[in-house]
């Protein structure tokens, strides 16, 4: 994994990494896979103006939240992997806080519309998300990847990346994309088109990763790569 120049300085004090998760949307029913991308704000300190998967940190509610389905087991074991405190909640957490960031800044919601409100959300995005009578749905999803940010940058997240199928969308909401919004632009991109965007380092290996694993037919037993830096090199081990 090559670093950008900025990528490489190491001038903060350490940090604790924060739990975060993001969610590549792929789009498998025409000839060449698609992925959506959104370009962050360029006022933002963190990545600006760098085209990403939509994702944050998890939130409190994301442990409160109700949804339908069940992560898929193997989902489960490795998201419990070489994580301190591992739990079945913590798990289901991390997929549902991926979920809940697409929805507030793409305003899709991925989950099922078939069984009314969702009772006593959590207050805030997750009662929104509620509101359009729209439960989240774990089985939806897959962890295909999880990357920690390098010690000693400003800010470090321990983050998951899953994926969702397009065709999982329950509802979308418009006018969330904007000059003003975090994301200021949405794009539907094959895998090539993808990689010439103005990526981050870690995003661009994420697309290549994701790549071969639709390549390889997408199967759950397939590994999911785990990136850490050790003595200043990027491992990539497997869960």
């Amino acid at each position: 994994m090559t670093l950008t120049q900025a990528e490489r300085a190491r001038v903060a004090t350490n940090i604790r990494p924060k739990d975060a998760a993001t969610m590549m949307i792929l789009d498998r029913s025409g000839a060449r896979p698609r992925i959506l991308m959104g370009k962050r704000h360029p006022s933002h300190k963190f990545m600006p103006g760098k085209y990403v998967f939509p994702g944050g940190r998890v939130d409190p509610g994301d442990r409160r939240m109700t949804a339908t389905g069940a992560l898929a087991q193997i989902c489960e074991d490795r998201l419990s992997a070489r994580t301190v405190r591992p739990s079945a909640a913590k798990a289901r957490a991390l997929a549902l806080a991926a979920i809940r960031e697409t929805f507030e800044e793409t305003g899709l919601l991925f989950g099922s519309g078939e069984y009314g409100v969702p009772e006593r959300p959590p207050a805030g995005s997750w009662a929104d998300f509620a509101s359009h009578g729209v439960y989240p749905d774990l089985s939806a999803v897959s962890f295909v990847a999880r990357a920690i940010t390098p010690p000693r940058r400003p800010k470090r997240f321990d983050t998951r990346f899953f994926t969702v199928d397009a065709s999982a969308e329950a509802k979308r909401i418009e006018n969330i994309v904007g000059p003003d919004s975090e994301l200021t632009d949405l794009v539907w991109v094959d895998f090539d088109e993808a990689k010439l965007l103005d990526l981050p380092t870690i995003t661009k290996v994420i697309i290549q990763e994701v790549e071969a694993r639709i390549a390889g037919g997408f199967a759950p037993y397939l590994p999911v790569p785990f990136f850490w830096e050790k003595n200043g090199s990027f491992v990539r081990e497997e869960l």
